[in-house]
């Protein structure tokens, strides 16, 4: 008897669904090769190697086991992070690639620090509670694996607040870099901005850089401010963002709002519509919007969407936002209308106005 149509499609989900599960009950495999790929230096070696090198050369200039480090390799390349091209010897060498390139810990693209954070037993134990934490009245999963809550936590370890800055800084740099190329109009007119949750002021110190006149105030708790870089145009100022923001003509605020729930949003907001002048102020978040539309075609999509079970994870009420999401937000805190503008980038760009 002929199969229908339906009984086909049904056949082929159940055989796809023998392989997929795979990549779960194995799914930490990635981040762990990944992380070991940054801390021996893989990524260095190849680049300062100037050309493919091959393995018992990357093996002396690592001091590792040849025979352990192949197998590294071959996954780092079935991963995409390495390409393996011919020697005129006629051996086998690794190449860098666009990927790999980023697990270095220095230069504009690399994301070396944000893998290490992500990956450190600190931010990983919370991940075995998120059950707890779904459950009705559930308890936070990082204060159940830690005891306190993340700010807490990197307030009383250096370390680990370093860990934290220094991953921050690592995206930073790249949203930055898109707003700079694809939207410098926004920028127009300020004279003095503050940056809200500034970490290290590597927002600040990019926008001085690019924009000479803006003076920066890179805001954020006395802890992290008191280890920030000094930068010529940018002033470090610990303080509360909940008391109060220091006055300004306009407020950035990248990648903080989505640790908090609704009601420490609005008051966030309403502190730094306080604080930027009336007539040409503005308010400058740069955040993540999950699209609800399935139709829309982002390659961002599912980083949006993995990163809002991060915010789960490892906040207490933080989450990712919808537009309605985002509306709620910005109407309840008394702005009278927002932008959005796309960059390329995980974040979108929203320019609020008093």
């Amino acid at each position: 008897m002929e199969e229908t149509k339906v009984q086909v499609m049904m056949k082929k989900e159940e055989d796809d669904a023998k392989v997929e599960i795979w990549k779960y009950v194995f799914g930490f495999t990635n981040m762990a090769v990944v992380k070991c790929a940054v801390e021996l230096g893989i990524a260095e070696a190849v680049e300062e190697k100037g050309s493919p090198i091959t393995l018992n050369e990357l093996a002396s200039a690592l001091k590792c086991d040849p025979s352990l480090l192949q197998r590294i390799m071959r996954f780092l390349i079935h991963l995409k992070f390495f390409k393996e091209v011919p020697t005129s010897q006629g051996s086998m060498a690794f190449q860098q690639t666009p990927l790999s390139r980023r697990l270095m810990r220095h230069g504009e693209n690399n994301m070396a620090a944000f893998i290490l954070l992500e990956s450190s037993p600190v931010m990983l134990a919370p991940w075995h509670s998120l059950g707890t934490r779904v459950l009705a009245n559930g308890t936070s999963a990082f204060d159940k694996a830690h005891g306190k809550d993340v700010w807490s936590y990197a307030a009383a370890d250096a370390a680990h607040s370093k860990l934290i800055n220094d991953a921050m800084a690592c995206d930073t740099r790249l949203a930055m870099r898109a707003i700079i190329e694809g939207c410098p109009e926004v920028f127009d007119g300020i004279e003095t901005l503050v940056d809200i949750g500034g970490n290290d002021g590597t927002t600040l110190r990019t926008l001085t850089k690019a924009f000479p006149r803006i003076r920066g105030i890179n805001f954020d708790l006395p802890h992290v401010v008191c280890v920030a870089e000094k930068c010529h145009g940018v002033e470090h100022v610990g303080g509360d963002m909940f008391d109060g923001v220091p006055e300004a003509d306009a407020a950035i605020i990248k990648w903080v709002l989505h640790d908090w729930g609704d009601d420490e949003c609005i008051k966030i907001l309403k502190n730094c519509k306080e604080a930027i002048t009336k007539d040409k102020g503005k308010v400058i978040i740069v955040e993540a919007i999950i699209e609800e539309d399935d139709e829309v075609d982002n390659k961002f999509k599912s980083v949006r969407l993995m990163l809002d079970m991060v915010m789960m994870a490892h906040t207490n009420k933080g989450k990712e936002r919808s537009l309605k999401e985002w509306d709620y937000v910005l109407r309840q805190a008394g702005f009278s209308r927002y932008n959005i503008t796309s960059i390329h980038a995980v974040q979108s760009l929203i320019e609020a106005f008093p």
